[in-house]
């Protein structure tokens, strides 16, 4: 166990300290001094303690349960953001040390919620260090996604690989194609943004943003960024990165004999998708702004939460339900995720069918592959539902007693558990995290990261604690 802990984070103290690096040699070449020693600090102390995790590893190797994979897992979200806020912290704007780490978990996370009211009056290092910390976290939430994979279903587990479990060298192997995919799909972001005319440095701002599904802007307002049509669409598409499998183009290029297994997932996303963008089409263009309510459909169901304007609040619920759904199983996206929700209908209706007729029979199947689905599987995904439900509910109990409305505290809840920004299609744009009282925000921490952690874990814990044996 103490092998393995150490290790991972070891790796993630070291991109920590290399991203911090990069923050220095930025600084000094547009002589942006401000902060410049909160970076050479951060650098040193993640560079120490990956240094210290590393060498102080037990070189006995040793099975790992999967409690101990998740413990490691939840560890990171409280740990390795007590790094990322050292800049925030000793920054020249005086945060409060909750204040600061609630940035870094909310970058850590992807969320998106800020405690700085005015980005255009932030120096251009720090900007770039809160869109850093949402890449890291974005990386660090699809590792642990393949160092947990075996708690994870069969149906899901082939959409990336033929092997039932990983053992070392397989999740080695998962995790460079993860980090290769990762940077070269945000270079690429990078690149086509600037082929738009965007500014270099909000490109590279916002490719880190949309590649970790994350909701830091280098401005205020998005529409600051965006200037015509065209660049709404393609950042509107752009979106969808963070919503397919970050596997999918590398499956098309690179697997042979292409198995459907490789692309169930996002075959039946792509359906949904394309399912909605008809339906908002017909429905939903009002006053022909079909661009800016398109920009919101891919940002929501992307879990970015992004929005152009306030014309598209009458759709709030709408784009809240899209935002519990959420995208690809092995995405940056969170939310419940399209194929459990969609096993789990299709397999209560057979239920609910075969007493009706008990003549028939009914395969539960997915729609474009011959693999049925468990009906184990099912209880999982009932479970998952179950426990984001639980978890809503608390927390929206939690903030109503701090003194926020219901539908506020409700909306927010819904936000914070799918790592999601509060923009203006919500109706939360105006709320001000720095006012919140700080009981609220370290609320806020806990289910920001209970988000992002698989639901199913929790119930995973819980059991280990209360039955022991």
């Amino acid at each position: 166990m103490k092998y393995f802990k150490l290790i991972y984070l070891s790796t993630f103290c070291c991109l920590i300290s290399i991203l911090s690096f990069f923050n220095i040699i930025y600084s000094y070449y547009l002589n942006l001094y401000l902060n410049l020693n909160t970076y050479i600090w951060t650098f040193f102390i993640s560079l120490i303690f990956a240094s210290l995790f590393y060498f102080s590893r037990d070189k006995i190797e040793k099975k790992i349960t999967i409690y101990e994979k998740i413990i490691t897992v939840i560890f990171g979200y409280f740990f390795l953001p007590l790094i990322i806020c050292i800049p925030f912290y000793f920054s020249i704007y005086n945060l409060t040390f909750i204040n600061s780490y609630f940035e870094a978990i909310s970058g850590f996370t992807s969320t998106g919620f800020t405690i700085f009211d005015n980005i255009k009056h932030l120096d251009q290092s720090l900007i770039i260090w809160r869109s850093s910390s949402q890449w890291i976290g974005g990386l660090y939430f699809l590792f642990s996604i393949i160092l947990l994979i075996d708690i994870f279903d069969n149906s899901f587990k082939k959409s990336l690989t033929n092997f039932i479990s990983f053992n070392k060298a397989e999740t080695l192997k998962q995790s460079l194609k993860i980090f290769l995919l990762y940077s070269s799909i945000t270079l690429a972001i990078f690149v086509i943004l600037n082929l738009l005319n965007i500014r270099t440095f909000s490109s590279l701002n916002l490719a880190m943003t949309i590649i970790s599904s994350g909701g830091f802007l280098p401005s205020n307002e998005l529409s600051d960024i965006l200037v015509n049509n065209l660049q709404i669409i393609i950042i509107s598409l752009l979106f969808l990165t963070s919503f397919f499998s970050i596997f999918l183009i590398y499956n098309l290029v690179f697997t042979k004999n292409h198995n459907i297994n490789f692309f169930n997932e996002d075959i039946h996303l792509l359906v949904y998708f394309l399912a909605l963008l008809i339906i908002f089409f017909v429905f939903f263009n009002f006053d022909n702004n079909f661009v800016e309510v398109f920009l919101s459909l891919t940002s929501s169901v992307s879990n970015i939460g992004f929005s152009l304007n306030n014309n598209s609040t009458n759709l709030s619920f709408i784009f809240l339900i899209l935002v519990i759904i959420g995208g690809s199983f092995f995405s940056t996206s969170s939310g419940i995720r399209f194929l459990k929700i969609y096993s789990l209908l299709k397999f209560s209706l057979n239920e609910i069918l075969s007493y009706s007729r008990p003549k028939n029979i009914y395969v539960n199947k997915h729609l474009f592959s011959k693999e049925s689905f468990e009906i184990k599987e099912v209880y999982k995904y009932f479970l998952s539902i179950i426990i984001f439900i639980i978890s809503l509910f608390f927390l929206s109990f939690l903030l109503t007693l701090s003194g926020m409305e219901f539908d506020s505290s409700f909306k927010l809840s819904i936000l914070t558990l799918m790592n999601t920004v509060n923009s203006s299609m919500y109706g939360l744009n105006d709320l001000n995290f720095t006012d919140l009282h700080f009981s609220v925000k370290y609320y806020l921490i806990c289910f920001m990261i209970i988000g992002r952690v698989e639901l199913l874990t929790l119930l995973i814990i819980s059991k280990k604690l209360l039955f022991k044996n």
